[in-house]
């Protein structure tokens, strides 16, 4: 499945170095067999998740030492496409030397955090992240068959999309480690809500506990909540950690005003002039428009659409926040 025979151009970009390598050259792809197994003195568990009818499947295979109940050698086969075999290689390499039970604990978030190359940058594009939920899957699959039991003993979180097996706990996690704001990205990063699309909001063919609409919404009033006490905190710890650009409209407000009342009023002062922040916006391409009006004799000069209104908004940007903008009303 090399790249360059599938697609070019810049979506490549989107793509660690780590996933294309893994795409040419996966180092766990392969079978094991019983006499592998014989050879390594351990318990060959052959698990699979998904449908090849549908081109997204992964066989996974593990040698068990039976004692200790660590895995010791894991490979797969995959049936999807170049992501689900980075995915499924990054996955299998991840079960080596972990004991069964640890490895059920492995997320499709961890396998994904292992192919990133810088820790801040996700590894595939949003509509790709669900070949990692499928590899997470299908280690749940194998733990199953190994311990006798049911998959589903192994949820210990609410299952919100069925069609995708997606957790209420890996979607308010991925809400918040990627800011996602709408219920299509939700979907593009877990596949959730892809295919019946009943667990997207009420009304579907089907009743649901969660919806991600709701989900979506209180996870996202969570992270505000969350952001304004780290504000908070920061303030009364006197830390100067939160960026201006971050803090709440009452708080820049505030802190415009210190500026002005320190470094541009008494100027304007002496002249006979004065001026009035009306109102801080959120502008385009992150700008911070901040309204203003000019008083006394600053209202009728004719610098205050050139050099003073330069000056005012050099000192708080200079201050403050390179992305504020002054508009004079």
């Amino acid at each position: 499945m090399a790249k360059n025979s599938l697609i070019g151009g810049s979506i490549w970009e989107e793509y660690s170095q780590k996933v294309q390598d893994l795409m040419n050259h996966p180092q766990n792809m392969g079978e094991l067999t019983e006499d592998d197994a014989k050879n390594e003195g351990g318990k060959l568990i052959i698990a699979d998740f998904g449908a090849e009818s549908c081109g997204d499947a992964v066989r996974l295979y593990w040698i068990v030492d039976e004692a200790t109940e660590v895995i010791k050698q894991a490979k797969f086969k995959s049936f999807g496409c170049g992501t689900a075999i980075a995915s499924s290689d990054t996955m299998a390499e991840l079960c080596i030397g972990k004991t069964v039970s640890e490895a059920v604990k492995i997320t499709n978030i961890d396998v994904e955090h292992a192919m990133r190359d810088n820790p801040d940058i996700p590894a595939v594009p949003p509509q790709k992240m669900h070949c990692s939920v499928m590899a997470y899957d299908v280690i749940k699959a194998a733990a199953a068959s190994y311990k006798g039991v049911d998959a589903a003993s192994f949820e210990d979180d609410i299952i919100v999309c069925e069609c995708a097996r997606v957790s209420l706990g890996t979607i308010k996690e991925v809400i918040k480690i990627n800011n996602l704001k709408t219920v299509e990205e939700i979907t593009n990063y877990t596949k959730a809500g892809a295919f019946c699309k009943s667990c997207i909001k009420p009304g579907g063919h089907e009743a649901r506990e969660h919806y991600l609409v709701d989900i979506l919404r209180d996870t996202r009033a969570e992270m505000d909540h969350d952001h304004l006490l780290a504000i908070s905190d920061s303030k009364i710890e006197g830390s100067n950690t939160v960026n201006f650009d971050d803090l709440t409209v009452v708080k820049k407000f505030q802190q415009i005003e210190a500026v002005i009342d320190e470094n541009i009023r008494p100027m304007l002062v002496m002249d006979g002039g004065n001026i009035e922040i009306l109102d801080i916006k959120d502008g385009s391409e992150g700008a911070i428009d901040v309204y203003i009006r000019y008083l006394g004799a600053c209202s009728g000069c004719a610098s205050s659409s050139t050099g003073t209104l330069f000056a005012i908004e050099a000192v708080l940007q200079e201050k403050l926040s390179k992305n504020i903008r002054i508009l004079p009303v």
